[in-house]
């Protein structure tokens, strides 16, 4: 971004910010200077952690247990925020969930718990975050390339990170009146633990996401860089915008499964 603490004094909440992606941006927007807000759910001991490693990049690092497709926890995670600081400049939308299933075998709760976390709660966030930006501000959701191609296994996420996109652009639009920047970012596979819930599947064709056209997988710190772009003054005149950061991959076909010797 050239200045390596473009983000200074900025306060920024990112959802998920304890682990894997969420976790690089929670350690990038430090590194730039902005005080960070992580948003957990499950292990208050990886919360903690990241927290600490921001801290170490000399700014302020407050925890929030908080389930943010529940309306409720919402509500009780933004007063914190209030009380906390006062304000908000950077809202980052990357928690997220879902159920690994063909769309056949999805059941009712596994639909709605996955809509619930990767779509719903990027309105609900804003909504509250709107509050806190008196002075403008920026927020950026995480998608992933299912939002556009069809993924095995992947139909409840898919469709929910296409609602996502979706509602990035009507915010967007929206929200420029109030100086508030609103954008995106699609994500190739990305090397973390959850990759693994999605490719285990033998049937996958593997070169797809093992390889790109860039010579490797996208890491973490390949979205968190571009993120703080994002967040940044020099990326005002986006809106609007889903980012493909992916090596390439999207913009190759995939090759159908090799058949063995007996053609089967």
């Amino acid at each position: 971004m050239g200045n390596e603490k473009a983000l200074k004094g900025k306060v920024a909440l990112i959802t998920g910010g304890s682990r894997g992606i969420g976790r690089a941006i929670t350690l990038k927007l430090a590194e730039a200077g902005a005080d960070v807000i992580i948003n957990f759910f499950r292990k208050r001991s990886t919360a903690e952690s990241a927290a600490q490693e921001a801290r170490a990049k000399g700014v302020e690092a407050h925890i929030i247990k908080a389930n943010v497709g529940e309306p409720e926890q919402v509500e009780d995670m933004f007063d914190e925020i209030e009380s906390q600081f006062g304000r908000l400049d950077i809202l980052i939308n990357n928690a997220a969930s879902g159920v690994a299933r063909s769309a056949l075998d999805l059941d009712d709760r596994g639909w709605d718990w996955t809509m619930d976390i990767n779509a719903r709660a990027f309105l609900l966030c804003a909504r509250r975050a709107v509050r806190l930006m008196k002075s403008g501000g920026k927020m950026v959701s995480i998608s992933s390339l299912g939002s556009r191609l069809v993924l095995p296994i992947y139909t409840a996420v898919g469709v929910s990170k296409a609602a996502l996109e979706a509602l990035t652009r009507y915010l967007a639009v929206e929200l420029a009146p109030r100086g508030i920047c609103v954008n995106g970012i699609a994500a190739g596979a990305v090397e973390t633990e959850a990759l693994k819930l999605y490719t285990a599947d033998p049937n996958l064709p593997q070169p797809a996401w093992q390889t790109t056209p860039a010579g490797r997988m996208v890491q973490p710190e390949d979205i968190a860089n571009l993120v703080a772009f994002l967040c940044s003054e020099q990326s005002d005149m986006i809106r609007g915008q889903i980012i493909v950061i992916d090596g390439g991959v999207s913009l190759t076909p995939v090759s159908p499964a090799k058949k063995n010797d007996q053609g089967e």
